[in-house]
């Protein structure tokens, strides 16, 4: 068995939205149960995914999903270009693609160019801003920056879109080799279609790692993941929300309209499955 327990406690005043999950071809959702409350379904326009609200009834509410091994291939909708301030490139950044990519034979030679330099722009790190706080769309970098996972993929979407590449961001859980049993971590990836077919990237990992070259590769970090969304820039009309980053986790949509990480107990059973 392979399951996923989320849990939290529930407030007052604020709305619990999350999402149902994702089929990847590694692995699946079969079910989610949501316990501690009714809920409703509503959906993202733009790639038809599925989240759910919650109306507690109980102290906490618990999000029980279970999964099993091998699923859909990713979604064509996951590919498609959005005009989102989170995954548009600015118009310098795509003067700096062209530049970058404008003499590779194919899209493969351009995709490997665009990691290298991609890789190369970052040094591993958590900010305490978004790499595009204070922007309409992705800037372009003057050096070496600081990065999460979240920024240096946002940033290799932007890229690869700039130079005409189909290119996704998938986020879920992930569950490191050293725990097993237990997370603290949301992760995210970027997956891209070429003549070469899909291919995974995970700079970050690679980054942390200490990898010598990026490699189309899930996990050079050990563990597992399972993922829970993909893409940026949301449009949820049910909640009056457009061009939401994304909503990957269980999260409180407060009456201002702003919206906060929920405090979250997340257990994994089936580590092993997965590996």
């Amino acid at each position: 068995m392979i399951a996923l327990d989320v849990t939290l406690t529930t407030r007052e005043g604020a709305r619990l939205i999350a999402p149902v999950g994702l089929s990847t071809p590694d692995v699946t959702p079969m079910s989610l149960q949501v316990i501690g409350g009714r809920h409703e379904v509503l959906f993202e326009t733009g790639s038809g995914q599925a989240l759910v609200e919650v109306m507690p009834d109980s102290e906490d509410v618990t999000f029980r999903w279970a999964f099993q091994r091998g699923g859909a291939t990713y979604p064509n909708a996951m590919f498609a270009q959005r005009d989102s301030k989170y995954t548009r490139a600015a118009a310098n950044l795509v003067g700096e693609v062209e530049a970058l990519v404008g003499g590779a034979a194919s899209k493969d030679d351009a995709l490997r160019l665009i990691v290298d330099h991609v890789a190369g722009m970052f040094e591993y790190g958590h900010r305490n801003d978004d790499l595009y706080e204070g922007h309409d769309d992705m800037p372009q970098l003057c050096g070496l920056t600081r990065g999460s996972c979240v920024d240096i993929n946002a940033f290799l979407i932007a890229y690869c879109r700039a130079a005409g590449i189909e290119a996704g961001y998938v986020t879920g859980y992930f569950i490191p080799e050293e725990k097993r049993t237990s997370t603290t971590d949301m992760h995210c990836w970027v997956v891209t279609r070429t003549a070469a077919g899909v291919q995974e990237w995970d700079i970050a990992h690679h980054m942390k790692m200490g990898a010598a070259q990026i490699l189309p590769s899930l996990n050079p970090k050990p563990g597992v993941r399972v993922a829970m969304s993909h893409s940026m820039g949301w449009h949820v009309p049910a909640l009056g929300v457009r061009d939401l980053k994304l909503l990957a986790e269980p999260m409180w949509l407060l009456p201002d309209g702003t919206w906060e990480r929920a405090k979250l107990d997340i257990a994994f059973a089936g580590y092993d499955a997965l590996r």
